[in-house]
């Protein structure tokens, strides 16, 4: 399966500001994510990064002017606009944004913006007064209204020795927000529920039961989910992964606190996405203190704890339900069993005693099985990518036009806590 970008052609946008210098590392980024990244700059821009920079980056020459009689052999300014599928100028500064919410186009960039059909984002960065200027503020407002997408800057120190909102958003975060604007939409409306990771069982103050989960495979889904155009929480048990760009999330750690918050959340979704590897036991008592070691063994008692899928299945509703079965041998007749006895519309089998298919790797293979006993195998593929299979078999249930669709939420957005681990 292809990456996001793959095959696709970004526009970058430079305009004059100190920010420029992060551009170089954001058309890296996008390269190795395999678009094929075309540079403009503004003559401000010019200042302070070369093009020539990006020209070695990209791999492809810069536009810098529009009366130029080489760049302009093929009206080079239209060529570029109707080859974009995204546009991002990055940054974009109080003057560009202010000539885009007036419909000018005096240089290169603001001349390929308004010829472009494709998506358009641009990322402010500047002075923090400058940013909270309200006549900036009516820009921007102006240019959400007619479809742009403004991704918010940074807070922290910035290059004017000001400290405030105005700093360049991540690379990362510019990158998500592309790849979601070149990903078909086939999950906008939809609330998707994820849960994630491990728990952890107290057995004392010090000591814990667990398992070997990372939720890598649940991140990897509810990143993917964002990018197709959900709305997307993310109930995660303890893990040192960072939050997915565009993704709300709530931090757990029993299985008890992931049930409680799987409980409060699950009103408005319509999509449940249930990878988390939950404990199966916890210990019957908690010691209120450390437990001291003695010369003799020593005796856990464990009971059951509650099983968040089973429950969640049994009031399902309209909602569609995917299930996760992580089995070291009779993986797939293990799964069809979890399948038929949740009552699942998809579960996805996989072999956690591989070295690659396992916990704690990149790398996933799996086998996506319905409900009516058809099977997909999904050969070995980054998680990324394996996500993306499996939310094609959901958006296929949400859209196939006999059956049921899940009910549309309420435009409430998701309740949600934070709970720390």
């Amino acid at each position: 399966m292809p990456k996001p970008l793959e095959g696709k052609t970004v526009v970058v946008g430079l305009t004059g500001g100190i920010a420029c210098y992060k551009a170089a590392e954001l058309v890296r980024a996008l390269v190795r994510g395999g678009a094929s990244v075309r540079v403009m700059m503004t003559a401000a821009a010019r200042e302070f990064i070369t093009p020539l920079t990006l020209q070695t980056l990209s791999g492809h020459p810069v536009a810098t002017e529009i009366f130029n009689l080489t760049q302009e052999s093929q009206i080079g300014h239209i060529h570029l606009a109707d080859r974009a599928d995204a546009l991002i100028v990055a940054p974009a500064t109080a003057n560009c944004i202010g000539k885009i919410a007036g419909g000018l186009a005096d240089d290169i960039v603001t001349t390929v913006i308004l010829a472009t059909k494709a998506p358009l984002l641009m990322a402010p960065s500047m002075n923090v007064n400058m940013y909270e200027n309200v006549v900036v503020q009516e820009n921007l407002e102006r240019l959400r209204s007619r479809g742009v997408r403004i991704i918010e800057p940074g807070e922290g120190f910035l290059a004017c020795g000001w400290e405030g909102k105005g700093r360049l958003a991540d690379t990362e975060v510019l990158v998500a927000e592309v790849e979601r604007a070149v990903t078909r939409r086939d999950l906008a409306g939809q609330r998707v529920l994820v849960t994630a990771g491990p728990n952890r069982e107290a057995i004392d103050p010090v000591r814990f039961i667990s398992n070997r989960s990372t939720g890598k495979m649940g991140f990897a889904l509810a990143a993917a989910a964002w990018r197709r155009g959900a709305e997307v929480v993310l109930i995660a048990g303890p893990t040192s992964l960072a939050t997915p760009h565009g993704v709300q999330r709530i931090d757990v750690a029993s299985a008890a606190d992931m049930h409680h918050a799987v409980r409060k959340n699950i009103g408005t979704a319509t999509v449940l996405l249930m990878t988390a590897a939950v404990a199966d036991y916890r210990p019957a008592h908690v010691a209120a203190q450390k437990l001291k070691k003695g010369s003799g063994d020593m005796q856990l008692d464990l009971v059951r704890t509650v099983d968040i899928l089973a429950d969640v299945a049994a009031h399902k509703g309209e909602r569609i339900v995917v299930g996760f079965a992580a089995e070291t041998e009779a993986v797939l007749e293990n799964a069809q069993r979890k399948l038929e006895a949740k009552k699942l519309d998809l579960i996805v089998a996989n072999d956690v005693a591989g070295s690659d298919t396992g916990f704690a790797v990149d790398t996933n293979a799996v086998t996506i099985i319905d409900r009516s006993g058809g099977r997909e195998d999904v050969p070995l593929m980054t998680k990324g990518e394996v996500a993306d299979r499996i939310l094609d078999r959901v958006a296929a249930s949400i859209h196939k036009p006999t059956a049921k669709r899940p009910a549309r939420a309420p435009r409430a957005k998701f309740r949600t806590q934070r709970r720390s681990n």
